[in-house]
């Protein structure tokens, strides 16, 4: 499989993202990196094995695919570099260098912000030698294979999201948010199902966490369907896992997948990992 720059590219999973192969991100040049953009937006997922790359240089290559988001929670970003997000559990001088078991549970990113972002990427500093893989849901292979009938049910379902809600109920590291966190993360609502601007295909997406209703509809029967439908997105069929490599870059599309990380022994392990955002704009 090819693109315009004779990328090789294999699939993630039958019908779902790319790994692209043969190509070292601190060294491409602009049409291959373009050709990089090209396949992620077509599939969903990407994954190029094998880098090594500087803070600084993640920041420049997630660029390509639009601005660099910022963070909610600051004090995990790396000191010199505000856009790059630190997943770890080690510590330095008895603090946390990064958040802890953060990602944990079907959900999309920056879903409680009114311009959800538009893609994630994770780079794999050092990674445990069992556990901690990273799980992706096709959100479009899980609205194809719903009936007409279902598709018709659902399409134009909203749902409310609230940061406030999933800080105060998630399972690791609840907490009460600052006025300021408040002030600057207002509840919004979002399609159920949503349309890719890069073709128009659909995507269904739910998400866990931050939802606390389906506008319109009464509770529990609301949350039930949320539910039910993130059961059947995260089904085997329309996943794909992960298991991670040092140097690994993973990048999915939030606007078609749901995603979730998976626990590992921190006991006996360590993993960190740099998380970087790119802005995206309003569902519809």
């Amino acid at each position: 499989m090819t693109t315009a720059v004779q990328l090789k590219t294999q699939e993630l999973k039958p019908g779902f993202g790319a790994e692209i192969l043969d190509v070292d991100l601190a060294r491409a040049d602009g049409e291959t990196l373009a050709g990089v953009v090209d396949t992620f937006h077509r599939h969903g997922a990407i994954l190029l094995r094998g880098q090594d790359m500087t803070p600084a240089q993640l920041v420049d290559f997630v660029a390509l695919f639009g601005e660099p988001e910022d963070h909610t929670q600051k004090q995990f970003t790396l000191p010199g570099q505000p856009k790059v997000f630190v997943l770890s559990n080690r510590e330095v001088d008895g603090k946390p260098i990064g958040a802890h078991n953060d990602g944990v549970g079907w959900h999309t990113d920056y879903s409680y912000k009114a311009q959800p972002v538009m893609c994630t990427m994770l780079y794999a500093v050092e990674v445990p030698a069992e556990g901690s893989d990273t799980l992706l849901a096709d959100g479009c292979a899980a609205w194809n294979a719903l009936s007409p009938e279902r598709q018709k049910e659902l399409d134009g379902l909203r749902l409310h999201h609230s940061y406030q809600h999933f800080m105060a109920t998630r399972e690791f590291g609840r907490q009460e948010l600052s006025d300021e966190l408040k002030r600057d993360n207002p509840d919004v609502e979002h399609p159920l199902i949503r349309t890719h601007p890069a073709d128009g295909r659909k995507a269904l997406w739910p998400s866990t966490g931050t939802v606390t209703e389906v506008v319109g509809m009464e509770n529990p029967k609301g949350l039930e369907l949320v539910d039910e439908l993130v059961e059947f997105m995260t089904s085997d069929p329309f996943v794909f896992r992960h298991k991670w490599q040092v140097g690994d870059v993973l990048m999915w599309d939030n606007r078609c997948t749901l995603h979730t990380g998976t626990l590992y022994d921190d006991t006996k392990y360590f993993r960190t990992m740099h998380r970087l955002w790119a802005k995206g704009d309003a569902p519809y």
